[in-house]
């Protein structure tokens, strides 16, 4: 379901705004729904606090590691490994 959204905006912003959609050769509406669009991609999907804290916690850990080189071996063996 669609819905209709208001904005009130002065002549020279709605100006500048068919100026650019007749640029990307779309119509106004078009033009606003794209930017929102985009807008809203930008936006991080988690706030950097709930990372931050995510990260801090995982770093009190002692986790196992190994040798990059030697990990990437084994990977690649197991997939050549008959089964």
């Amino acid at each position: 379901m669609s819905k209709r959204l208001q904005v009130l905006l002065d002549e020279a912003e709605y100006r500048q705004l068919e100026e650019l959609a007749q640029r990307d050769q779309v119509t106004v509406s078009d033009w606003v729904r794209r930017a929102l669009r985009q807008a809203g991609q930008r936006q991080p999907s988690v706030d950097a606090g709930r990372k931050l804290e995510a990260v801090r916690a995982a770093v009190e850990h002692d986790y196992p590691t190994a040798d990059i080189d030697q990990m990437i071996r084994e990977i690649e063996q197991g997939y050549t490994e008959e089964r």
